[in-house]
């Protein structure tokens, strides 16, 4: 198996993305788009490999103001409530992340490609589904919603991490990631400590920026409901949750799958707001089963 290429720069809407592929470049494209404070990496090589095995052309990236992308920084910091409420112009919306991840998919020549997207990254291929639908074989949201702030309400843990301000630091960055995971993780899987500091450490080195997770955050809330959006979406779709996901409950995931018509829901018991090494061959079964779907419906299309 051929590992992931080394990373590249893409232009894509005005900015620059930082990505990198593995699989088999005419194998069909696939997009893992990351959440909220959380580099490419964090789509571990791995779960790519699992994926290009099942002959996927596979693309990972870092959002903007994430990683080795472009950061936003004329935009300032957003305070906190307008982090938590939506309130005031955010400086760009999950419609501006979308755009990128099909100028990406421009630089890329990519017409079409199957959506994987976890936590923000859901939203995100959600909101490209909507914005963009013709550019969308197959959307799998994981540990995300609609966008109904109503709905799924962090546990008070898990929202004190959104907020909490670790010092200064590589090692302070990487005790505040454990103890993140910590609240937000899966109690049903044992925590694999050793893979998340060495995570966690790698992307301090590649790039660090609170600013940046700010304005994030300020883009999922300023985003609004997608749910009437959702609704008209026509398209082979999987929902996957975890039923002790303390940041974004799993009432979220329910309401999402509610939403797209005809999509498949899945709540992994035990399953918080990560992604546990154990479940990624049932991950990799379901985006397999939906890009199969997609597949089907295409050919039923055109017989």
């Amino acid at each position: 198996m051929v590992g992931l290429s080394e990373e590249r720069l893409a232009p894509a809407n005005g900015i620059e993305l930082a990505y990198q592929e593995t699989g088999d470049p005419d194998g069909e494209p696939l997009l893992l788009i990351m959440g909220l404070a959380t580099q490419m990496i964090a789509w571990d090589e791995e779960l790519c490999a699992m994926l290009a095995g099942r002959g996927f052309r596979v693309v990972r990236f870092d959002n903007r103001d994430i990683g080795r992308s472009t950061k936003i920084e004329s935009a300032g910091v957003p305070g906190r409530a307008a982090m938590l409420f939506g309130r005031g112009p955010a400086p760009y919306l999950l419609r501006d992340m979308a755009a990128d991840t099909t100028g990406l998919m421009d630089h890329l020549g990519i017409e079409s490609a199957h959506l994987a997207g976890a936590s923000m990254g859901g939203m995100i291929a959600q909101t490209v589904a909507v914005e963009h639908p013709e550019r969308v074989r197959s959307l799998v949201s994981i540990m995300s919603s609609t966008g109904n702030r109503w709905l799924g309400i962090p546990a008070w843990k898990a929202f004190g991490t959104l907020f909490a301000r670790p010092k200064e630091g590589r090692e302070a960055a990487i005790e505040h990631t454990v103890r993140t995971f910590k609240a937000i993780g899966s109690p049903g899987y044992p925590m694999e400590e050793a893979r998340l500091r060495e995570l966690a450490g790698a992307s301090y080195d590649r790039s660090h920026s609170r600013a940046g997770v700010a304005r994030q955050l300020h883009a999922v809330t300023a985003s609004g409901d997608r749910t009437p959006a959702l609704e008209r979406l026509r398209l082979p779709a999987t929902v996957l949750h975890g039923d002790s996901d303390p940041l974004i409950r799993p009432a979220a995931g329910r309401a999402t799958a509610g939403a797209i018509r005809d999509s498949r829901l899945r709540i992994f018991p035990g399953m918080g707001h990560d992604l546990p090494p154990a479940l990624w061959p049932d991950f990799v079964e379901e985006i397999a089963a939906t890009a199969d779907r997609a597949d089907d419906r295409s050919t039923a299309l055109n017989s």
